[in-house]
């Protein structure tokens, strides 16, 4: 009681990060951080343990490049995806066929409907016409043909449903296989969509059992689960992979499975399981809250991933797979065409095959291999926090730092045990983030409350010497140190980025002397450039200098000083490449971002280092554009925030793109001198690379190519209107897209 007593304060402070994670883990505060943590190490374990083995039950069978240059670009006609299935069922002999693809809408491609109305019109007095259409129209419908291929045979097709403001919907569902009476009225959270696009009549006729293709996306843009059952309009219909392992079992009844009230009490109301019902047997697979099962990935996916064996539709088509082959295989029919957009970004690789997820979750289920997240993680999560935070709590301030140190890492070391070890055993996803930083953050203050407030004289004297202020603001404080603080404000700010090209090959082949001299040398002109504009150095970052105007003095002309200083320094470097080629020294180039937007600006960092800095998403815009300054060719990239605010120049716009990080898409510019100083010919280039952009946003691929032509006949050296040539050429291949919203995506930084 005595130790109680005297470190209640410091108790009391090591018990904050337990509050904390016992607000997450109930859901009255949310952190998205220690969700974030989750994923990462839910992925990274994944990753760890996966068995990166070959199963060879299953079978993909790939509409690849390939086949899309043998055989024609998607969607083919249905008698060749009927010789494709009548190879796979016939000759090679499979178990079951699943369709990872939809046929939505019927397929005219043989002209049979325009054969008809020539003989019902300009044919109908021509002799035998008729009759003879007659004898080869069955050959000619081809949806016919496709169903005739697929009826009463081992085939589960594809479908997916969509949500949208109309609720959209085309062909025809299976029916469904569960209902909500056998809920008993339980509010369970199943996966919902409004709409759907099913197969035509005929084909879902002939082959009357499907399933969904959806998969769930995370809040992170990563696929690691897929529902299992999902509602539209009352009923539930199950996932492709659940349809096809059923086929494989016999088509037994789904059932809803609930938990056992002596377990979670009375008033639990989830869904624990789906149970496959035949023959007084029950097979029960577990799912999560939204009645989804987590993939259960194999390896990392693709042609080469090994973790299933691919084999071109091409191929399959041209006989060049020796008979019965696949005999007794489960086959999935999808794709890993980049073109067809059915590529997932998920914990194993950021292109997956879609097709592959379901392959995962077939053999998963073969194996009873299946992940979950059930719904009492909650209670595990909260009773987890509870021992291990009141014992850290409880102990550490009783410890000198040493054993503080090794009861921490005992504890830490106890709380990944029993978490992986339930993981491998189980088969149970349990959050493990909130202790883990619950654990960390304890020791943290724990330590920091012995070293800063019980060593105060300490603490004040490193706070004293520790603390960094650039010489920008010393002056302004001595003028008027009382209108001054360095506490952080949010504001309208312009950040730049500046980073130096070929640094990289300049340090493998210069001496360090030589190579420092030469960074002197390029910053200090730089810097010249950015403190005769008003700018303030935030920091230096290896070859790369970060840059802000509008603070800490407001300036309302921050954006335009930020551009000038831009065009100052590319006109910097190119006098001193002019130097360095006198010298015989290596020449270099910069690329620029320059962002404005509402950025966070104040003195931050820790109690021993700090510096006067601007954090934020606008902060982090910039640099990403800094990074899309080589990929355009250009060595200046401006948002089109700075744009607006910057009137007194000339700006060549570069594209919509959509960076890493941020789903909205931002227009990007390339600035000019002011506008009085361009001349007639930049003027008329400007003019038609305008035209060529609306052709581009248009989709009207020939007009863009040919006033692209015409810019590269005016400005051949300019790698933009090459840059586009080649995205048009690719363009071409794609049919019209009316949601593109002409932006082009990047995912690295």
């Amino acid at each position: 009681m005595h130790l109680l007593s005297k470190h209640w304060r410091r108790i009391a402070v090591t018990l904050i990060p337990l509050v904390f994670a016992l607000l997450h883990a109930s859901g009255v505060l949310r952190l998205g951080v220690l969700q974030q943590l989750d994923d990462i190490i839910y992925d990274a374990r994944l990753r760890a343990t996966m068995p990166q083995t070959l199963d060879e039950r299953i079978v993909i069978v790939d509409i690849d490049e390939k086949s899309l240059a043998e055989v024609g670009r998607w969607p083919w006609g249905r008698n060749k995806v009927a010789n494709l299935v009548e190879e796979l069922l016939d000759r090679q002999q499979v178990a079951l066929l699943g369709f990872d693809v939809v046929f939505a809408e019927a397929d005219e491609s043989s002209g049979l409907k325009r054969l008809k109305q020539l003989a019902q019109k300009e044919f109908r007095d021509q002799p035998g016409f008729a009759e003879r259409l007659k004898q080869v129209q069955d050959g000619l419908d081809y949806d016919a043909v496709f169903a005739r291929s697929i009826e009463n045979r081992p085939v589960v097709m594809g479908y997916y449903f969509t949500s949208d403001r109309d609720g959209r919907v085309s062909g025809v569902l299976p029916s469904p296989v569960m209902r909500a009476d056998d809920l008993q009225g339980r509010p369970i959270k199943f996966t919902s969509w409004n709409g759907y696009g099913s197969n035509i009549t005929a084909i879902a006729q002939s082959a009357p059992m499907g399933g969904f293709f959806n998969s769930i996306t995370e809040a992170d843009g990563v696929v690691r689960s897929i529902p299992l059952l999902a509602e539209y309009k009352g009923q539930y219909y199950e996932s492709l992979s659940l349809a096809m392992f059923r086929a494989l079992v016999g088509l037994p009844k789904v059932a809803p499975g609930f938990p056992k009230e002596k377990f979670l009490g009375s008033n639990y109301h989830g869904l624990e399981s789906i149970l496959l019902q035949q023959g007084g047997k029950t097979l029960a697979i577990p799912v999560d809250d939204r009645v989804a099962t987590l993939v259960p990935f194999r390896g990392k996916g693709g042609v080469g991933g090994g973790s299933f064996r691919y084999i071109s539709a091409a191929d399959i088509l041209a006989k060049r797979v020796e008979p019965s082959t696949l005999k007794g295989k489960i086959v999935l029919l999808g794709t890993t065409a980049p073109g067809l957009l059915d590529l997932r970004v998920t914990p194993v690789g950021e292109t997956y095959p879609g097709v592959e997820t379901h392959a995962n979750v077939i053999s998963g289920f073969l194996d009873g291999n299946v992940f979950v997240k059930p719904d009492y993680a909650i209670g595990y999560e909260v009773v987890i926090l509870i021992l291990s935070g009141f014992m850290l709590a409880f102990a550490l301030p009783m410890m000198s730092a040493p054993k503080a140190v090794a009861t921490s890492l005992v504890v830490i070391a106890a709380l990944v045990g029993l978490n992986f070890w339930i993981y491998l055993s189980a088969g149970l996803v349990l959050p493990l983030a909130s202790a883990l930083v619950m654990a960390i953050a304890a020791f943290g203050l724990n330590m920091s409350y012995g070293y800063f407030v019980e060593s105060k004289s300490k603490r004040e004297l490193a706070h004293l010497f520790g603390t960094y202020v650039p010489p920008e603001l010393v002056d302004e404080m001595v003028k008027d140190p009382d209108s001054y603080s360095m506490k952080a404000t949010t504001k309208e700010l312009t950040v730049m980025f500046c980073d130096m090209r070929g640094f990289t090959q300049m340090s493998e082949t210069m001496e360090p002397t030589q190579l420092q001299a030469l960074l002197n040398s390029v910053f200090s002109r730089l810097t010249d450039q950015i403190r005769s504009n008003r700018g303030t150095i935030d920091k230096y970052m290896g070859d790369c200098v970060m840059a802000f105007w509008g603070a800490p003095v407001d300036t309302p002309d921050h954006a335009s000083l930020a551009v000038k200083t831009a065009l100052d320094m590319a006109n910097a470097v190119r006098t001193l490449n002019a130097e360095h080629r006198a010298k015989g020294l290596p020449e270099i180039g910069i690329g620029i971002g320059l962002n404005t937007g509402t950025m966070c600006v104040g003195d931050m960092g820790s109690d021993i280092r700090r510096s006067y800095t601007v954090v934020g998403d606008s902060v982090n815009l910039g640099s990403r554009l800094e990074g899309l300054s080589k990929t355009y060719g250009v060595d200046i990239v401006v948002s089109e925030s700075t744009r607006k605010l910057a009137q007194d120049f000339a700006w060549q716009e570069l594209d919509k793109v959509r960076v890493k990080g941020k789903d909205q898409a931002v227009t990007i510019f390339w600035p000019l001198p002011s506008l009085n100083r361009i001349s007639e010919d930049q003027a008329a280039e400007l003019k038609l690379w305008d035209l060529a952009l609306k052709a581009y946003r248009a989709q009207d691929w020939d007009s863009c190519d040919e006033q692209l032509l015409n810019l590269q006949r005016l400005n051949a050296k300019k790698y933009l209107y090459h840059l586009y040539s080649e995205r048009v050429g690719y363009m071409k291949l794609l049919p019209f897209d009316p949601e593109w919203d002409g932006a082009t995506s990047f995912q690295t930084k």
